[in-house]
């Protein structure tokens, strides 16, 4: 009887627990928000709040909504997702129309959009008034999950901003002679790219920009059961991707790089040129060994270099896809080798943005399912030792550069082999994490009638 009491009590605080904790994170997101909102408006520009309610009326990116919309969708039975789907449909239909009918002008690719999120917004409403208990907490929860995919978009659009902004001078020459131990892959890559044109571009293109479509449906996947069973499991994809999402742009602030098509090259997407360049040189000649400084450069270019979110954002699609059935193993496998080989060949990233991205994804996923399991000793080993290493190739790469580049047969190796040493302490943390299978009993002999 006394144990009863005691695994009901032990239940109860665990669940208090939890409440606080996600009490806690709430108000951290909205304080995160509204500080983003606040830096936005100084540069004269609408921060991630602004961003998300203007979505109510004018026409949005339809992308992200809907990929939230699919998302919440998971909580809500074959027939519940139906209605939903049509309501969102039926009301991006009547703002079509109604846009067409006053002669209002949308931006390129925004046509619909706005009934993904007032379909989630109201689900919340019916989980706040028609629902109780767990069904109301399941029902907010998916639909929070969409809403933070939407506001994760809106967030990162910010930070970008901010880093433009507020960092006047970027890192690029320490981060260019330091990938002389590396080989250059950029420029390589680039070359690469270049000779593969039109269809290697094409689809290297369509693959980079797509990253958020792949971790949706690998997401998908993994909470197809949350319906049946009425619970979310305890470790999906998308909170590795809201969590790299969250802490890579505070390293862009500390370490800012716009990437080798700007600091050696014109620039690409509307922003950068030669005048901003060290030299015009990506991807036909790398840069000639020299002592590195900061450099300024224009305020609009993002410094989102190091690490590398795409190569972290692949990587986690990677890891989260290998208890998929075989086609999406496969496409797991595809966009990681695809986003690495964009991110090199169109010359946003160097090689140690890779490295460095890789070490970051690792790390933020061990110290989430260490977070998961209770920190035991073998998970907080690792995510340590990921900081660790991940701080460590910082610091060379921003205070021994020229040290990297004069010994590249001794120190490209070693840098490969620190982030190779992170992914096998992460791969055989995680299997000793994983449940062993127990072998199949087998019937015992039966003796036969004389």
């Amino acid at each position: 009887m006394f144990s009863r009491i005691d695994a009901g009590a032990a239940l109860a605080a665990c669940r208090q627990r939890r409440a606080v904790l996600w009490a806690v994170a709430g108000v951290a997101a909205l304080g995160i928000l509204v500080a983003l909102e606040i830096a936005a408006r100084r540069y004269g520009q609408p921060g991630p709040i602004t961003d998300q309610l203007s979505g109510l009326l004018f026409a949005p990116k339809p992308g992200p909504l809907y990929g939230g919309l699919a998302l919440m969708m998971v909580v809500l039975t074959w027939r519940q997702r139906f209605i939903a789907a049509g309501a969102a449909v039926g009301i991006d239909a009547v703002f079509v129309l109604v846009r067409w009918a006053v002669g209002a002008e949308t931006a390129d690719g925004r046509f619909f959009g706005n009934g993904a999120l007032w379909v989630m917004l109201g689900c919340a409403v019916v989980a706040v008034t028609r629902r109780t208990g767990p069904e109301r907490t399941l029902l907010l929860k998916g639909v929070g999950l969409g809403l933070l995919l939407v506001a994760g978009r809106k967030t990162g659009d910010t930070w970008l901003l901010i880093t433009a902004k507020s960092r006047p001078a970027v890192l690029d020459q320490y981060v260019a002679t330091a990938d002389h131990a590396l080989g250059n892959p950029s420029w390589l890559m680039g070359r690469i790219v270049d000779a593969t044109d039109p269809i290697g571009p094409h689809v290297l293109h369509l693959v980079y920009a797509q990253l958020a479509v792949a971790a949706v449906v690998v997401a998908l996947y993994q909470l197809r059961d949350v319906a049946a069973e009425r619970r979310f499991p305890r470790h999906h994809l998308v909170r590795t991707f809201l969590v790299i999402g969250l802490l890579g742009p505070a390293i862009y602030m500390i370490f800012p790089v716009v990437g080798p098509v700007f600091a050696y090259g014109p620039g690409a997407s509307g922003t950068g040129g030669v005048q901003w360049a060290v030299a015009d040189l990506w991807p036909d000649a790398p840069p000639a060994l020299g002592t590195p400084h900061s450099m300024p450069y224009d305020g609009i270019t993002p410094r989102n270099c190091m690490p590398s979110l795409h190569t972290a954002w692949a990587t986690a699609i990677f890891i989260h896809s290998r208890r998929a059935p075989r086609i999406l193993r496969f496409a797991g496998t595809f966009w990681l080798v695809a986003t690495l080989s964009a991110t090199l060949g169109f010359g946003y990233h160097y090689g140690a943005d890779l490295v460095a991205g890789v070490v970051f994804a690792l790390t933020v996923e061990a110290a989430l399912r260490s977070f998961d399991r209770g920190w035991d000793r073998a998970g907080i080993q690792l995510a340590c030792y990921g900081v660790t290493v991940f701080a460590a190739l910082l610091v060379s790469y921003r205070y021994l550069p020229t040290q990297l580049a004069g010994h590249p047969w001794l120190f490209g190796p070693l840098l490969v082999l620190a982030m190779v040493s992170v992914i096998y302490g992460y791969v055989r943390t995680t299997e000793l994490w994983e449940p062993a299978t127990a072998p199949a009993q087998q019937p015992e002999p039966q003796l036969e009638p004389a």
